[in-house]
């Protein structure tokens, strides 16, 4: 048996497109894969408070994004895309070609487009608080514009000091003004839009009802595209649902996963 929570040290380092990707295998290794992508800021460690109840079930892959946690990036512009492509090549070199995903903010994203574009066979795909049209951004472009490595600092103290702590080369500032872009792309390297309809494996929606990021009209919008999307709209929990209310959180988690 493996560890059952993430702790950047055990894990590996793979190259890919100009970037040292981390990432770290714990759980059960003869079970069924299952795929945390972490959201903007972040890393691997953030699901940790629910892994315990997973890892008797599941051989658990998280991958800190490039220029996120651990893991390096280059000089060249953060797309979903681009993300993606990340994501896919650490599966290939650890063979991995079927799983299930869970994505959160940014990396939910990411797993609509794996969804979406990719070849692999996703048993089931689960997205927290991750918006999935760009026209989802048009209250937001100020808001974006104006953030700075500062504000951030202040308004989430945490994932600052979690940067500094990990990344091998840190520049916060820097860093969230290459992050902005990505976030209000409208082109085809960013949001899934109305591909995601192509989505044909079962699909969980989850937002904790206090989202500032993730509406919960968006989240029902999202739902006639894929009519047989399951919704859990968590009460008393904002963007990070699993932190707010990790129990509730990971009982429905764990249904969805096993029926």
């Amino acid at each position: 048996m493996m560890a059952q929570t993430f702790d950047h040290s055990r894990g590996e380092i793979f190259e890919h497109d100009g970037a040292r990707l981390y990432y770290e295998v714990i759980g059960n290794e003869d079970k069924p894969a299952l795929l945390y992508l972490h959201g903007g800021f972040g890393h691997i460690a953030d699901i940790n408070p629910i892994l315990p109840a997973l890892a008797d079930d599941f051989k658990i892959i998280g991958i800190d994004s490039r220029g996120h946690g651990r893991s390096t990036t280059d000089s060249g512009e953060y797309t979903y895309a681009r993300l993606q492509s990340d994501v896919e090549a650490v599966l290939e070199h650890l063979g991995i070609d079927t799983l299930s995903i869970i994505g959160f903010s940014d990396g939910g994203i990411v797993a609509y487009r794996l969804g979406v574009f990719s070849s692999l066979a996703i048993s089931k795909l689960i997205t927290v608080g991750a918006r999935w049209h760009s026209k989802n951004n048009d209250g937001y472009h100020e808001f974006f514009q104006k953030l700075t490595g500062d504000i951030m600092k202040e308004r989430q103290p945490e994932y600052y000091a979690a940067y500094q702590r990990l990344n091998p080369a840190p520049d916060f500032n820097k860093f969230i003004k290459e992050l902005i872009p990505m976030w209000l792309d409208s082109t085809e390297t960013g949001y899934p839009n109305e591909n995601i309809e192509r989505i044909d494996c079962p699909l969980m929606l989850i937002r904790g009802d206090k989202d500032h990021l993730f509406g919960l009209k968006e989240m029902v919008e999202l739902s006639k595209w894929q009519k047989d999307a399951a919704l859990f709209n968590i009460p008393f929990a904002g963007h990070a649902a699993f932190v707010d209310q990790g129990e509730l959180f990971t009982l429905g988690l764990k249904q969805f996963l096993a029926s």
